[in-house]
């Protein structure tokens, strides 16, 4: 399955144990990861700006993420329309991956999750979903 994973939920994957950093071990040995070239600008901008994480660290969080699907970005934006107009780049990111689903933590985005032609989960919901696939009862 083709998970695309927004910028916050790569964050916490990357900067603190728990749940996304669970998820993030689990899509890798399971699934697709997928995830926007807009996605990884702003996560070396977060990783720089708001978690003062080193040139080194963040290097080294590329580093990891281009060994998997970075989607280039789209030469338009998403005609559903969202608060942060960014975010547009955001979901034409994720349809131009086929992706399956979309993870993130954005309540811009789950709040249009009606309006999204994939699924919109948190990374609670991923997970269960996810485990539930794996174990044979969608």
């Amino acid at each position: 399955m083709k998970v695309f994973l927004d910028t916050n939920v790569l964050a916490s994957a990357f900067v603190a144990r728990g749940l996304c950093a669970d998820l993030y071990r689990y899509l890798l040995a399971e699934h697709e990861v997928q995830t926007g070239e807009v996605n990884l600008v702003e996560l070396k901008r977060t990783l720089r700006d708001k978690l003062l994480a080193t040139a080194e660290q963040i290097s080294a969080v590329e580093g990891q993420l281009r060994d998997h699907t970075i989607v280039p970005k789209p030469t338009t934006r998403s005609t559903i329309r969202i608060r942060d107009r960014d975010d547009e780049w955001v979901l034409a990111s994720a349809f131009a991956g086929e992706a399956d689903m979309l993870v993130t933590g954005d309540q811009d985005f789950l709040s249009i999750a009606g309006e999204i032609p994939q699924p919109v989960l948190t990374p609670r919901e991923a997970w269960e979903r996810l485990r539930s696939i794996g174990e044979g009862t969608v």
